[in-house]
């Protein structure tokens, strides 16, 4: 009879795990009518791909392909059917990380392990956990890779790592995570690494894109990762760091709590995943918070442990600090998803100053989209790709945005005038003088002068076949005059 009520309570428990994963993972859905930057470009790309063309060859894609190959299984729609993707993406990561969690600590660290995830995917900076771009999307096969090393499975190690490259170069320090722990066995580590990059490059090379990947995610990631605008970096990591671990502060402080009570082994091999991925974060001296996604899961496997050793010892204060330190969060970021609910039942615009600009994209592609006809094309000047997506329009050619024709990143295109990719971006112009699209929207001129359409001598010729047919409060709208 005991053990048929220890089986009935770890039932419960697992079930009451599952019900929170699920209610942390589902409040993205608050989201349905929104679409945050990243998100809506990769949406924009399988957009691109679901019109027949193919990345760095007939458009311009400065990312590792699985992050619009990804967007695909949706169709590359917005609303409902994006968030439950995500949603199931983050109910996917938390059944990884418990399995970890119990494959190396236990089962109740495994449920603990799930919470945290979920929870910190839900309240931290919107613009950080809610787009599913290179940073989200390689938390699942950055997990598998880890759970694959750690049980001593090398081959599918590698592939774990292999998907993960080809959603963020990043991965690279994963696959290092990997090769430290996994010295002896290297070999099936690499066979299962460096295989699918041949396929996937091979393809790349056999349909005419070798050439435009190269140039769009390495030379141009390159530069863009080299010339950070961070003015004071040394400060801004400071602040930056502090202000992430301090709204993680139960995963931190169950971190160092584990570190110092695990057996050796561990607590190398812990140490060393969080070393490189607190280094993959820092790379590009940026310190953006969605960068921190590659830190978050070595500290909530961490943390797990780390506030089941408090429990056992000290159970009533770490229950008291525990429930304080989940408060910070979940005070912070919590009321936006009630504020946002009850805006959607209410159908009203939310008054936030972050989604302004995904606002004005939604009426401006509601301008264009009350007498579009089918078969027309689109060009948005600067960086908006999410007037594509809810246009359903794509370019007649290879540019849909302005930073390769500028040589100025989204990153700082809002306040900064000099490219740092100049050269290219003059010969680009030209090839953009050369299209026709139905519609164009000058979605930047107003928002930074120094980079308006009209700045550039190239394109006066080709913006004198446009006329202005609407206007929005950051953007202006052309149609073209002849076909």
């Amino acid at each position: 009879m005991d053990g048929i009520g220890a089986l009935k309570g770890r039932a419960r428990k697992q079930f009451v795990t599952a019900l929170a994963v699920l209610l942390f993972a589902s409040l993205r859905l608050c989201h349905i009518h929104l679409l945050w930057s990243d998100e809506d470009y990769h949406l924009a790309a399988a957009l691109n791909i679901l019109h027949g063309k193919l990345p760095y060859r007939d458009f311009w894609y400065d990312k590792p392909p699985l992050s619009a190959i990804y967007y695909l299984i949706i169709g590359a729609h917005p609303g409902w059917l994006l968030r439950l993707l995500d949603t199931g993406y983050v109910l996917t990561a938390c059944y990884l990380i418990y399995r970890l969690a119990r494959a190396w600590w236990g089962e109740a660290e495994a449920r603990i392990a799930a919470l945290l995830l979920a929870f910190f995917l839900a309240f931290y900076l919107p613009s950080a956990v809610l787009p599913f771009a290179a940073d989200a999307l390689m938390i699942i096969p950055h997990i598998g890779a880890i759970f694959y090393a750690f049980t001593h499975r090398p081959f599918p190690a590698g592939l774990c790592c292999a998907a993960a490259f080809l959603v963020n170069p990043k991965a690279l320090f994963v696959l290092a995570v990997c090769a430290s722990w996994l010295l002896a066995s290297l070999v099936p580590l690499f066979i299962g690494f460096l295989p699918p990059l041949f396929l996937a490059f091979g393809a790349a090379w056999l349909a005419g894109c070798w050439s435009g990947y190269c140039e769009q995610v390495w030379r141009w990631g390159w530069i863009y990762a080299s010339q950070s605008p961070v003015i004071h970096p040394l400060h801004t990591a400071a602040v930056r760091i502090t202000d992430w671990l301090g709204f993680h502060s139960v995963i931190t402080a169950g971190t160092a709590v584990t570190l110092v009570r695990i057996d050796r082994r561990s607590r190398w091999m812990l140490s060393s995943w969080i070393a490189f991925s607190f280094a993959s974060s820092c790379l590009g001296a940026r310190f953006e918070p969605r960068y921190f996604l590659q830190l978050l899961p070595p500290l909530v496997l961490a943390g797990s442990r780390g506030i089941m050793i408090a429990c056992e010892r000290y159970r009533r204060i770490t229950l008291v600090l525990l429930l304080a330190t989940l408060l910070v969060p979940l005070i912070r970021f919590g009321p936006h998803y009630a504020s946002l609910a009850y805006d959607n039942l209410q159908d009203r615009q939310p008054p936030w100053t972050d989604v302004r600009l995904d606002l004005d994209s939604q009426a401006a592609a509601s301008l264009i989209s009350s007498t579009a006809q089918a078969g027309d094309t689109l060009f948005v000047w600067g960086y908006r790709p999410d007037i594509y997506v809810y246009t359903r329009l794509t370019s007649d050619g290879k540019f849909w945005d302005s930073q390769p024709l500028t040589g100025v990143p989204a990153d700082r295109h809002l306040h900064a005038g000099n490219p740092i990719y100049g050269g290219p971006a003059a010969s680009n112009r030209l090839q953009l003088a050369a299209t026709k699209p139905t519609w164009l929207v000058e979605g930047l001129g107003l928002l930074n002068p120094n980079l308006r359409l009209q700045n550039y001598p190239e394109l006066h010729n080709w913006l004198s076949h446009y006329q202005a047919v609407g206007r929005t409060r950051f953007c202006i709208i052309y149609h073209r005059l002849h076909p």
